[in-house]
């Protein structure tokens, strides 16, 4: 199993950001990479008028299993699963088992206050206010 190569994906973010300044650039990463962990968590993601919304799929796991940590601009999604809940030889085996994570990028000026998660029928719900531009300040000085 891989786990996600987060300084490479930094690297080539930083570069997207130069171009574009958008939260979430590492969706594209993902989309296109081949993380075992975008098969594991499919993720749609929502942007609304004040920020964010991210509905990623961890069907069959409880959500103290999950963690989510927020580290230098990325949102880190952590699932740790059980290998084998049922006694008995195994025939077939589909599901995933194990831990593995998921990070996307929205940006250095969110901090943990700016997110909130509801986990519900097997979809985590991760909500995330867009942080306030900062006010333009004015360049020329009044002359008294």
């Amino acid at each position: 199993m891989n786990e996600m190569n987060v300084e490479k994906q930094n690297q080539m973010n930083e570069a997207a950001a130069m171009r574009y300044y958008h939260p979430f650039l590492s969706f594209f990463d993902d989309f296109f990479g081949d993380d075992d962990a975008t098969d594991a968590m499919k993720t749609n993601i929502y942007e609304n008028g004040d920020g964010y919304l991210l509905e990623v799929e961890v069907p069959g796991i409880d959500k103290k299993d999950i963690k989510l940590s927020l580290e230098k601009g990325y949102l880190t999604i952590s699932v740790k699963t059980d290998s084998q809940k049922n006694s008995g030889k195994a025939l077939r085996v589909e599901r995933r088992s194990g831990s593995y994570s998921r990070s996307f990028f929205v940006g250095n000026n969110v901090s943990k206050v700016d997110i909130s998660a509801n986990c519900d029928n097997g979809v985590l719900t991760i909500a995330i206010k867009k942080p306030a531009e900062p006010k333009q300040e004015e360049k020329f000085i009044e002359i008294q």
